[in-house]
């Protein structure tokens, strides 16, 4: 039986036999090499952010789309939904990588959530390297599951979490999430849940200002992805 939980290359497989593209239709039209193409297919390379955000351009998408599977949609006159499940782990997760942080999305199958599971490696030393604060629709729940984070909130006092702690946070207030002195790299399992439909495309445009920022940072101050 095959699993109900796609990865991205199972994704991109779909929306490839919805167009009816071969391989190479599908790099002509995505300007991505034919070679890459087939490796994500094939569940053996993922995609930078810069990378996603090409192919949904080229192939005129919002970039929300290319993380879900057609169909799941049901139906759109109702907001309940019962007996929803969704198995996540690493192998089917869906990656995007910034300046600042490395995501890897679960559940990703699922359209119409209201939380958005992630798991994080934070990778900025400082409020400086970070940048601007993250502001986005609903509410914030992170978990320290490796290292330590100092959380920098908009109107709070900057608090330090070690692993097993957690905070919970209005996400419309500005905030930041960077390592401590003595954590070279943290992982964090964060959920983020709004009543806003959309919220997954507004994560994903959040992102797309952080590889901006970074590519428009002087090169001494830039970071590798």
């Amino acid at each position: 039986m095959a699993s109900s939980v796609p990865t991205l290359g199972h994704l991109l497989r779909a929306l490839r036999s919805r167009n009816g593209w071969t391989l190479k239709q599908m790099s002509d039209h995505s300007g991505i090499p034919v070679s890459t193409l087939s490796k994500v297919e094939h569940d053996r390379l993922t995609l930078t952010y810069d990378k996603l955000q090409q192919l949904s351009q080229r192939l005129g998408m919002r970039m929300s789309e290319l993380f879900v599977e057609d169909g799941a949609t049901g139906s759109q006159t109702t907001k309940v939904v019962t007996a929803r499940r969704s198995i996540g782990d690493m192998e089917h997760s869906v990656r995007v990588e910034t300046p600042n942080y490395d995501y890897r999305y679960l559940c990703t199958e699922l359209r119409q959530k209201r939380m958005v599971p992630v798991l994080t490696t934070i990778r900025a030393k400082s409020v400086e390297q970070f940048g601007e604060y993250v502001r986005h629709a609903g509410e914030e729940y992170v978990y320290v599951v490796k290292g330590s984070i100092v959380v920098h909130t908009e109107f709070y006092d900057p608090v330090t979490l070690c692993e097993g702690q957690s905070i919970y946070i209005d996400a419309s207030m500005g905030h930041a999430y960077v390592t401590a002195d003595d954590c070279a790299e943290a992982v964090v399992l964060g959920v983020m849940s709004s009543p806003d439909d959309e919220l997954m495309q507004e994560l994903l445009n959040i992102h797309n200002d952080q590889v901006n920022a970074n590519k428009n940072a002087p090169t001494g101050v830039r970071k590798k992805g």
